[in-house]
């Protein structure tokens, strides 16, 4: 078996990343970094919608066995959760993290050394959670990182809100791209985020997205190496628009997508403002939403399943995830 190089090893050695670097710091003079476009000046600690500065802010870092089976594998996915948010969801079931700003600044040095600290866990690959806001602090952290080993795949696991512009500074250092697609409809997407362009937006990210990964390649022991992993989370009353967003997936980026359909919508930070949004996804919904995407081609699904040492897989399968330990600085 070939060993696996994860692509940013390359962009590294080449010079491109710090390349990268550059650009992407600019760009936070009058920041673009997201399709939110602020223009404040966060290098000189002005903050925008993201409530971000210079620094990146972290809620949590840990081995995570909550996300989908081709990450987790053994010895689990190395999740880094960022604090804030470009979108801002209004049922967020990390709305502590996202709206309430709980983390702390970290330096690049001290991020780095939280990929390190996964890695040596065993971790399969460094999960980069919520992260559209913060890329150039990613970069600049991950050049730290490669000179002090790091080696596993880089998961960008965002919103889908993401600016192309962003994205094509990623080319050559995201291995595995996660989006969500959240909503079809941008009167639902206004709604909930005040982001009325985020079904146009997430469309050219996800073409973007796949134009530089390819499909999910899982190599011969289920560990998931490079690709597109898209997650699509069904709310109630089918707001998220399941089978607009499947036929999309399956039309023009490619039938051979592996795609998570998720079943834990609960009405969590301020969904009960929205009538539709303050009941929980009831079972006939997610199994409609479920039928709606085979009917439109998808076939390769993410199975849910039991997390080891836990004594209710569903109940695991649905909340883990959203279930961050605060980091202490001490483990750095």
């Amino acid at each position: 078996m070939t060993s696996f190089v994860p692509a940013y090893i390359e962009t590294f050695q080449n010079g491109l990343l710090k390349e990268k670097i550059t650009k992407a710091y600019k760009m936070l003079r009058a920041c673009v970094i997201c399709p939110r476009r602020c223009r404040v000046d966060r290098l000189s600690g002005q903050t925008g919608i993201c409530r971000t500065g210079k620094e990146a802010y972290v809620s949590s870092y840990h081995p995570h066995f909550g996300e989908e089976a081709s990450l987790v594998g053994i010895n689990g996915s190395g999740t880094i959760f960022f604090t804030f948010c470009n979108l801002l969801c209004i049922f967020c079931q990390n709305f502590d993290i996202s709206h309430e700003g709980y983390g702390q600044e970290v330096t690049d040095e001290q991020l780095a050394d939280m990929m390190l600290h996964l890695q040596r866990a065993g971790c399969h690959n460094i999960n980069f959670v919520t992260p559209s806001h913060v890329v150039p602090q990613i970069l600049s952290a991950l050049e730290v990182a490669v000179q002090k080993g790091l080696s596993v795949p880089l998961i960008y696991n965002t919103s889908g809100y993401d600016s192309i512009h962003t994205l094509q500074l990623l080319e050559g250092v995201v291995d595995i791209y996660m989006p969500d697609f959240k909503f079809w409809d941008p009167n639902v997407a206004d709604i909930a985020t005040q982001a009325r362009d985020y079904p146009e937006v997430t469309r050219t990210a996800i073409i973007e997205m796949h134009r530089q990964v390819g499909d999910l390649f899982i190599d011969e022991s289920g560990i998931a190496r490079r690709g597109l992993l898209v997650r699509h989370l069904v709310l109630p009353h089918g707001l998220a628009g399941t089978r607009d967003v499947m036929r999309f997936i399956v039309q023009k980026i490619s039938p051979n997508t592996y795609v998570n359909i998720m079943s834990q919508y609960r009405p969590c930070g301020r969904a009960h403002e929205v009538k539709e949004l303050s009941a929980p996804l009831s079972g006939r919904e997610y199994e409609t939403a479920l039928q709606a995407a085979k009917e439109e081609g998808i076939t390769r699904f993410d199975q849910p399943r039991p997390v080891s040492g836990h004594g209710n897989p569903g109940k695991e399968r649905n909340f883990l995830f959203f279930s961050p330990q605060f980091f202490d600085r001490d483990q750095l």
